[in-house]
């Protein structure tokens, strides 16, 4: 397995307006390993999440990417005019692969039964559940097959069902030799990590090692 980080992470500063949000922030994603991130509201959780995906630049700092980066994020609530199918929202996650179709349809099709949305691929996006829209776009994430896996707080008000669904496949994800980073307050999401680094006003205060531990996700 290589083992060269996929994300390196340097001295990151960022700041909205006038307001300092990230500070000297240095971190790096490792192949196989899940990296936690947690910290109180406003501790810069979402806005370094942002910036390692590549959604936004550092003002100071800087990042180095080795290969694509795939993010979920919390779900919203989808308009009621999107066109948009199950099977339509994975594939998305295929577009910027460039591979031939049957490939792309196989690789969706694997993601959506890996989170348990197979045979759900017609429904609209629209019509299903909160947690079968986030197992849907985080099949859509699974189906990029990108060296990084980056999900905020991807389980918030879920089922415990869809929050076992996410959890396991991250766990894959990792097993498989994905970087995955996994902003959560959710202890089980915790428990998963190899690595948790505590957010506080913009400063990284820990980045320790956890224990393994056996959790029933």
């Amino acid at each position: 397995m290589d083992d060269l980080p996929t994300i390196t992470a340097e001295k990151l500063c960022f700041s909205y307006a006038d307001t300092d949000v990230l500070h000297d922030v240095t971190l790096q994603l490792t192949p196989g390993s899940i990296l936690g991130i947690v910290g109180p509201n406003g501790s810069g959780k979402s806005t370094l999440i942002s910036l390692l995906a590549g959604l936004r630049r550092p003002q100071r700092g800087d990042i180095q990417w080795r290969g694509a980066v795939a993010l979920v994020v919390q779900s919203s609530q989808a308009p009621d005019s999107l066109p948009l199918t199950v099977g339509d929202v994975v594939r998305m996650g295929t577009w910027r692969c460039r591979i031939p179709r049957r490939l792309a349809d196989k690789r969706a099709a694997t993601a959506m039964h890996r989170v348990g949305m197979q045979g759900l691929e017609d429904r609209p996006f629209n019509a299903i559940s909160g947690g079968q829209r986030q197992r849907t776009l985080l099949a859509q994430a699974l189906a990029q097959n990108a060296p990084t896996l980056i999900l905020d707080e991807p389980t918030t008000g879920l089922d415990k069902e869809s929050r076992r669904r996410i959890y396991q496949a991250v766990i894959e994800e990792a097993a498989m030799g994905r970087a995955v980073a996994l902003v959560s307050h959710d202890s089980h999401g915790l428990a998963i990590c190899d690595r948790v680094m505590l957010l506080e006003a913009g400063r990284i205060v820990s980045d320790t090692m956890t224990a393994p531990a056996e959790t029933d996700i």
